[in-house]
């Protein structure tokens, strides 16, 4: 009989702890870690790893795989990226609780906020469920490529208790608040891993409304946080614009403390509010040092949003002429837009109820930058902007890019970083990623399907920031990776290589590591089409002991699973 169903020899074990880095052996039994050490014995399968780091699955805390869930075993791009560990439910969207007659409004709340094809959702929800529960067992009975854990989304709970009274965003009554947190301690009871809820302008329905949540009294939240009480280990999330950072902030603080909950908000670096970050930064310093548990989530480079012809934005989505053509095949739109008489209506047209982004950005030619090479730039500089090359070209720069954008088959793409990246600095990347309280996350898989794909962000921390620039330590980046976010969510099973942990693991090839170029794929339901994005370099991804991917190309092994909240940090 073999001593290890699989066993990995000769490795760099990197275990997730922040401790050095060392040489040995991983044995792997029933899908747990079973030893590691010299010399291990045999096993039914071996793995060569000498060169290889051998490291724990990601942990990524902020996903929308919500919808994708329902219909997708592969829930790509995070699986693409290392990533073994999924929490989706973020930012207050998702699908549960909900009555037959609220259906198109969820999905016109998610479509809006998370940028995923109405077309896509119709089609590919079962809606098998009405309550949170329900739609959790529905997530129960299927098999991925990872696992998911879900947060109860504040949007659906407040149209599920409170009706048209929601969406036309009235204060909740006392009657409405008991509701809710009778489905929030159910949701939780069902293995819900916490709460969620949005707080940001930014977040808007289909037709441009503000979500039912925006803008909900404060009162209303500490009332709702205030039910992950006497459930261990439940997290509530939050986005907000902090307009009045002491006031909103306080609604973490407040719910920490009286939950014993851990709390968690985004924090960028924003142009038009440059020190916000470092603000709510000791805010988060001064409530950990008060014994509360609230992490940061910050993404590892710049936001931004891919633009293109074939992308949900650029600067002529609004336009009459541009808009005329949307129902066209892709092939029969860039044959369209290559006709001198339509370049020039589009080019000499007003924009007609500009989407919010290209409202503030969409004339911010300096801050655009095409991506001319095979190999995506996430840190561009001034000289590589549209408005550069169009001087060069002696264009002006809406019309130099409107004919890049048709180039590669109308597949060329412009990247627009709009936080994190105030004026070409990584300053404030660098604090955010090297503050004690906060995670690498905000990588959004399953959302914005056309017009980011931020799962990539995993690889992007160790390619820029660890190899090319030696910002951090191997060491360090994986425990930002791994045990810093498991920890967030009580999620002690994984997270570190350990004796007795799952077997969640990745090998890693460091010096051959790379984020291939983002392309669009029309692989949703009903021929949605959504950006996806791989890798080089991960030589093998484990999950739960299984091998899902193999240089990066995916096995037939699905041991993923739902995650449901622990009552034991220890379990």
């Amino acid at each position: 009989m073999q001593q290890f169903d699989l066993l990995i020899r000769s490795g760099r074990i990197v275990d997730g702890t922040g401790a050095p880095a060392y040489r040995a052996d991983l044995g792997v039994r029933n899908g747990r870690i079973a030893a590691i050490g010299q010399d291990l014995g045999t096993a039914a399968q071996q793995i060569d790893a000498d060169g290889l780091l051998v490291t724990p699955g990601f942990v990524d805390v902020h996903t929308h795989f919500d919808g994708q869930a329902t219909w997708d075993e592969r829930l790509w791009p995070s699986s693409q990226q290392g990533v073994t560990t999924a929490v989706m439910g973020n930012c207050g969207v998702g699908f549960a609780p909900c009555r037959p007659e609220d259906r198109d409004t969820l999905i016109a709340l998610m479509e809006g906020v998370e940028d995923i094809p109405d077309t896509a959702l119709h089609e590919g929800l079962p809606w098998s469920w009405e309550s949170f529960p329900e739609y959790l067992q529905a997530l129960e009975e299927q098999r991925y490529d990872i696992d998911i854990a879900a947060l109860l989304p504040h949007g659906p709970l407040r149209v599920y208790a409170m009706g048209e009274r929601a969406i036309r965003r009235e204060q909740a009554n006392a009657e409405d608040i008991r509701t809710m947190q009778e489905l929030i301690k159910q949701g939780l009871a069902a293995g819900a891993v916490g709460l969620s809820t949005s707080r940001t302008m930014a977040h808007r329905s289909k037709s441009g409304d503000f979500t039912p949540m925006y803008q909900a009294v404060s009162e209303e939240l500490l009332e709702l946080g205030l039910s992950l009480k006497s459930y261990p280990n439940s997290v509530f999330q939050m986005i907000s614009d902090f307009e009045h950072v002491e006031d909103e902030f306080s609604i973490l603080t407040r719910v920490s403390r009286n939950t014993g909950c851990a709390g968690t908000l985004t924090v960028l670096q924003y142009p038009h509010r440059p020190q916000l970050h470092r603000e709510l930064l000791r805010h988060i310093e001064t409530a950990n040092a008060d014994g509360l548990r609230i992490m940061g989530q910050v993404l590892n480079r710049p936001v931004g949003v891919l633009m293109g012809f074939e992308c949900s934005l650029n600067p002529f989505s609004s336009k009459p002429s541009y808009e005329a053509l949307a129902q066209l095949s892709p092939a029969e739109r860039i044959k369209e837009l290559s006709r001198p008489g339509t370049r020039s209506a589009i080019l000499g047209e007003k924009d007609r109820n500009p989407h919010l982004f290209m409202e503030y950005f969409g004339q911010n030619f300096a801050g655009m930058y095409p991506w001319c090479g095979q190999e995506p730039n996430y840190l561009p500089q001034e000289g590589d902007s549209v408005q550069a090359l169009a001087d060069a070209a002696g264009q002006p720069p809406l019309d130099w890019m409107y004919d890049f954008m048709l180039g590669n088959e109308g597949q060329a793409l412009v990247y627009l970083p709009m936080a994190n990246y105030l004026n070409h600095d990584c300053s404030a990347l660098h604090e955010l990623l090297g503050h004690p309280h906060t995670v690498p996350a905000l990588g959004d898989g399953g959302a914005h399907v056309g017009t980011i794909c931020d799962g990539s962000a995993t690889t992007f921390l160790l390619t820029e920031w660890v190899r090319e620039r030696g910002l951090f330590s191997i060491e360090q980046a994986v425990h930002m990776l791994t045990q810093r976010p498991a920890s967030l969510y009580g999620f002690a099973d994984r997270g570190v290589l350990q004796v007795g942990k799952l077997a969640d693991i990745n090998l890693i090839d460091l010096q051959a590591l790379k984020i291939l170029p983002p392309h669009i794929a029309r692989d949703l339901p009903a021929g949605g089409k959504r950006f996806l994005q791989g890798a080089q370099g991960y030589r093998y991804t484990i999950k739960s002991g299984q091998i899902t991917y193999r240089d990066s190309m995916a096995t037939d092994a699905l041991p993923g699973r739902l995650l449901k909240r622990s009552e034991h940090r220890g379990s």
